[in-house]
């Protein structure tokens, strides 16, 4: 048999380096893959969101805005009545007088 050792030492650093950089490339690779997941779960729940709002329509109307358009109706409406009562009223005078 030899003196020689089996593996020196510069071939043990070796052999752990190569592991290290194997275990630095395995661990990239599984962080870019649980990114992308976390994107693509991140893009699933922002449009299940967006989809939501679409459903929900805005709110555009307020209660100040209509009560003005009610209170210009009633007016519109009140002077239409006015106007229709002193027609009727002209009408008999003009019937019972004529």
């Amino acid at each position: 048999m030899s003196n020689k050792p089996l593996l020196t030492r510069s071939e043990m650093r070796r052999r752990r380096e190569q592991e290290q950089k194997a275990l630095e490339r395995n661990q990239a690779i599984v962080n870019k893959q649980a990114q992308r997941e976390y994107e693509k779960e991140e893009k699933e729940i922002a449009r299940h969101y967006r989809k939501e709002l679409k459903k929900q329509a805005a709110v555009s109307k307020s209660r100040i805005a209509e009560k003005q358009t009610s209170k210009a109706v009633n007016q519109f409406l009140w002077k239409a009545i006015i106007i229709v009562s002193l027609l009727l009223i002209l009408v008999f005078m003009m019937i019972f007088f004529l």
